[in-house]
């Protein structure tokens, strides 16, 4: 039983695969063959009631994609129409001298019963109809579908943009990302199919003219010439046969040409055309009861169609007072009983906290013409190249980052992005899509004369706009040449760096915990909050990623964090804060072999910037007596560290400082911002195997 059905399911299947197939074979017969009255008759009589479904389909459709197939149904509607003008005027040359019934009974009816047997009447309601579906319908249609194309095409990018935000955002699952991206892009397949659509209609009511006019002189010449009718005869018969063909393809026209119009002038919701129509034409009494009073007051005037209006405007003065009586009875059930919220309900309610939005953590905006580079389905690399970053990152400092949440911005330069960390710009610049830029490393002696000179945003190093065709002789120059995605790959790359301090919160630290637990759950089992609570944690981590140390050495930095923290808790006095730098000072030397390879790489002997040892004396009395320096003091600094550097620089060597341990946090805060190329170190964090050169003396 179960085989028996499965095959009915299978020949079900076949069945209408080959409905496609089997009407174009019909048209083209049609179109070659002779058909008897009897079958034309038949194909009429399914033409009409197709169109009559096509319009249904399209009046119940809740949005355009639910009808996503009335392009390619338009199509072969149209051929199906033009097919059996084809037959139809074949026959009617062919016997219409026979008599009224030689094309069959339903050309018959048209060209008898509707028009009344006369064919100036017949040309006549021919011409309206030709001109109601080609000048209103037909064309107002095709300006819609036309605008709707434009429109889709145009906000394209920003859906998908919508979508790629709403996926790295974790909002949405890829699997919902792929559908919602694969319904942008039917959407806009749609429309520009209904675009072409379009012109099929216009073109079937210009067509459905010129057939008549044709088929009229045709009639004529043949019934005078070869049926040796008078011209009298002949015209009565042929043209009445040829309107009678004429309207019988034009009704069933007019009507799929205001399917087409139903289709694109909807705007979508969860309601049908006549829900909608109903829903909004008659939903205000008061509308009802002007109606109904104009109504009235015109059919009072002399010589007026009395019944007729003061029956109309009594239907309407009736209507309008259930729908207010209904009103009413609504809102005395109170706004529990609701069922939908109009817009203005909508605005009119109190404010909640699911109005408040958070601040992003990290975000990025772009100009209109960057939206390509983060576009997949136009062969944007941005957001690809942006979750290896939060995937590198990640590896090199030991927790995992903010989604990088994109979204465009109009305001901008069109070419122009910038970055934000909480809400507030930490960098920005501008790009060239489809264009590549030449960085100038150093040392390169020849300019580059055909591209457009500007900086680069990550370094503020001189570069290069160019072309294609430039990007090979300027890497032969010694130009380091990349893609605008890579430019600002690079940038965000840097800026996650840099403030990798800001970036880790106490919900990044608290994932962090339970990623060390489920790998070795003994030694976090008893950490927090016996040892330390989350919050010295918290600002332990954050003091070791402001200068740029890594944290993936987790196992480390609990075990020190476990020995230490509850020893200098007890040091501090009741009510104290426990001694973060002591705590991060402590790290620093467990961590001494990390922090030393990322200074020094593999080399054994270490070339550093020192302290003079007056100066040194100088620094510690004044640190640790009033914690800051003398403005003189900090000047001579300055100008001092500035030398060494510049002398480091020459020779390419490290711009490592080791000073004591008790210098050491208070001459990295100050040296942050003023050299943030520079690194400052304690001598206890140089492990044993390393050895000390001092190449630079500061104050000596």
């Amino acid at each position: 039983m179960n085989s028996f059905f499965s095959s009915l399911k299978l020949h079900a299947a076949d069945s209408r695969m080959l409905a496609g197939p089997v009407l174009i074979v019909m048209v083209l017969a049609m179109m070659v063959l002779p058909l008897p009255p009897f079958l034309l008759d038949l194909f009429f009589t399914f033409n009409i009631a197709l169109s009559i479904m096509i319009l249904l389909v399209a009046m119940f459709t809740k949005k355009p994609l639910d009808f996503a197939a009335f392009p390619s149904v338009l199509l072969f509607a149209t051929l199906l129409r033009l097919s059996l003008n084809v037959a139809s005027t074949r026959v009617v040359l062919l016997h219409g001298h026979t008599g009224p019934d030689a094309a069959g009974q339903v050309i018959e009816a048209f060209g008898h019963f509707l028009v009344g047997g006369n064919f100036a009447v017949g040309i006549v309601v021919f011409a309206i109809l030709v001109l109601i579906n080609f000048v209103v319908i037909t064309k107002g249609a095709g300006r819609i579908a036309e605008v709707g194309a434009r429109f889709t095409l145009d906000a394209m990018p920003g859906k998908q943009m919508a979508i790629d935000a709403d996926l790295n955002a974790g909002l949405i699952a890829e699997d919902d990302a792929r559908r919602r991206r694969a319904e942008v892009a039917q959407e806009a397949e749609f429309y520009g199919a209904m675009d072409g659509a379009s012109k099929f209609v216009r073109g079937d009511a210009i067509a459905g003219l010129i057939i008549m006019v044709v088929s009229i002189v045709g009639g004529l010449l043949v019934g005078v010439m070869q049926h040796d009718l008078s011209f009298s005869e002949a015209g009565q018969v042929y043209t009445l046969l040829t309107i009678g063909d004429g309207l019988v393809g034009q009704i069933p026209a007019l009507i799929i040409s205001t399917a087409a119009g139903v289709v694109v002038s909807r705007v979508a919701n969860n309601q049908d055309v006549g829900q909608q129509m109903m829903g909004q034409l008659f939903s205000n009494p008061m509308v009802l009861y002007i109606t109904a009073g104009i109504i009235g007051i015109m059919g009072m005037i002399p010589n007026m169609p009395h019944v007729a209006f003061l029956s109309l405007a009594g239907f309407f003065a009736y209507l309008g007072y259930r729908i207010q009586k209904k009103n009413e009875a609504l809102a005395m059930q109170g706004p529990v009983q609701e069922v939908e919220a109009t817009p203005a309900d909508t605005a009119a309610k109190e404010a909640r906290w699911d109005d408040v939005t958070l601040v992003e953590p990290f975000a990025m905006e772009v100009g209109y013409r960057l939206i390509s580079l983060v576009d997949q389905e136009q062969g944007g690399e941005l957001i690809s190249r942006i979750r290896s970053l939060r995937k590198q990152f990640a590896q090199n400092m030991g927790f995992l980052p903010p989604v990088v949440h994109i979204r465009d911005n109009l305001e901008l330069h069109p070419s122009e992005y910038r970055i934000l960390l909480s809400g507030v710009e930490i960098g920005k610049g501008q790009v060239q899509p489809g264009k590549w830029l030449a960085i100038d490393p150093g040392g390169v002696e020849f300019e580059l004369t055909e591209g457009e000179k500007t900086t680069d945003p990550t370094f503020g190093l001189t570069a290069y706009w160019v072309s294609e065709d430039v990007r090979e002789r300027a890497q032969v120059m010694g130009y380091t040449v990349v893609d605008a995605s890579t430019v600002i790959a690079t940038h965000i790359n840097q800026l996650l760096t840099r403030h990798a301090a800001h970036l880790l919160g106490r919900q990044e630290v608290q994932q962090l915990l339970e990623h060390i637990g489920k790998e070795e759950p003994k030694l976090v089992e008893d950490f927090v909050p016996k040892a330390v609570s989350l919050t010295t944690l918290h600002n332990v981590l954050r003091g070791l990623l402001s200068e740029g140390v890594s944290i993936r050495d987790m196992r480390t930095i609990v075990e020190v964090l476990t020995e230490w923290g509850p020893i200098l808790s007890g040091q501090t006095q009741p009510g104290m804060m426990i001694n973060i730098e002591e705590l991060i000072a402590r790290v620093r030397t467990a961590l001494g072999r990390a922090i030393t390879q990322q200074c020094f790489g593999d080399a054994v002997e270490c070339n550093v910037i020192g302290l003079a040892p007056q100066l040194t004396q100088v620094l510690t009395q004044a640190l640790t007596t009033s914690g800051s320096l003398e403005p003189g003091l900090a000047d001579n600094l300055h100008t001092e560290t500035e030398l060494a550097l510049q002398k480091q620089t020459v020779h390419n060597l490290p711009p490592v400082l080791v000073v004591p341990p008790v210098l050491r946090a208070s001459l990295a805060k100050l040296f942050r911002y003023g050299f943030p190329q520079l690194t400052v170190l304690s001598n206890t964090e140089i492990p044993e195997e390393r050895y000390l050169k001092v190449t630079s003396v500061i104050g000596g």
